[in-house]
């Protein structure tokens, strides 16, 4: 198993890991990547606010409903909150 990865296999499997999709071996290497990558764990921590953001407002729909404009300057509002928390 090759444990050193690059910037851009470091930032797919981050992908991949947030939607379930990663092997054990991946997030292995991806743990590894973080550890000696600043850019990536600021990727990956950045990946993941934005996930716990959108997944707040994420409701089924039939693929043609769109946001309301309050709706919209909600997740706005709560984007900014997060990112000035950090």
């Amino acid at each position: 198993m090759k444990f050193l990865i690059n910037c851009d296999e470091a930032t797919t499997i981050c992908d991949k890991n947030q939607y379930g999709e990663a092997t054990l071996s991946d997030k292995i290497r991806l743990n590894f990547h973080l550890f000696v990558c600043k850019c990536c764990k600021s990727y990956t921590k950045q990946n993941q606010l934005m996930s716990r953001i959108f997944g707040k407002h994420l409701t089924p729909c039939g693929g043609n409903e769109k946001l309301s404009v309050s709706e919209k300057l909600e997740l706005e509002k709560n984007l900014q909150k997060e990112l000035n928390d950090k």
